[in-house]
């Protein structure tokens, strides 16, 4: 089945403690079982306005860097009103969506918004348009970070990345956790569930957004690789 994700919103504390959350996953999931989509994940942008654009919007920032790096392409919402309430703030973000090469669908009406978009030679110039300058401001900060690690390497002789959860000696408080994880993990709990336990005991992620099975898999895999490489190494010293 083609994997996709679902995408929720509401805006006041009324429609967070009502009914908004079943109604709307409910509607995303007839979509996909119509459509014969997998729901990997369920994003909820809580009490976030309509007429919010993406920079204001975490579960939507989250989402769309998840699914560029999984390789998922295709959000399912409930109805454009749960996208964004305004008209030119909806079409803002679907084109922001299409510019990323993901497609947006409307589960009440199934109908495939980013094709709409595609489908209408002005607005695919401006969704194109707007790809090529994420592009090219993605190549410019790859730039300037390959030139400052080149700098940083004549400074000092190395240039250190950013250190995985629980490894930087700058962050203390992350170590027990990830130990705790890979307690988990080795107890044969998957992701999903060691991510509810970690909300359940109230332990913070580095950016102090929820846990979510997919920063416990990057953590884990990060971990394992990182414990593999260094093994390696021990062996080639040994070896010499």
């Amino acid at each position: 089945m083609t994997p996709c994700v679902a995408y929720m919103r509401c805006s006041g504390k009324g429609q967070i403690d009502g009914d908004t959350w079943e109604r709307q996953i409910a509607a995303i999931r007839s979509c996909a079982e119509t459509k014969q989509y997998e729901i990997i994940h369920e994003y909820r942008e809580e009490g976030i306005s309509g007429k919010t654009d993406e920079e204001s919007r975490p579960a939507f920032q989250a989402m769309i860097s998840e699914l560029l790096g999984n390789g998922c392409r295709i959000i399912i919402v409930e109805s454009l009103d749960r996208l964004a309430r305004q008209y030119d703030v909806q079409q803002q973000l679907a084109t922001y969506i299409a510019s990323k090469g993901i497609a947006l669908i409307s589960a009440n009406t199934g109908e495939d918004i980013t094709a709409a978009l595609m489908g209408d030679p002005m607005r695919r110039a401006l969704v194109q348009i707007q790809g090529i300058f994420a592009e090219l401001d993605k190549n410019l900060t790859v730039a300037k970070l390959r030139k400052a690690r080149d700098r940083k390497k004549q400074q000092n002789g190395r240039c250190e990345g950013v250190r995985g959860f629980g490894e930087d000696p700058k962050r203390p408080w992350e170590k027990p956790v990830l130990d705790y994880i890979l307690e988990l993990r080795n107890q044969g709990k998957y992701t999903d569930s060691i991510a509810e336990i970690l909300e359940s005991r109230h332990m913070m992620t580095r950016s102090g957004e929820p846990w979510r099975g997919s920063v416990i898999r990057r953590i884990v895999k990060r971990h394992v690789k990182a414990r593999s490489q260094t093994s390696v190494g021990r062996t080639s010293r040994s070896d010499a």
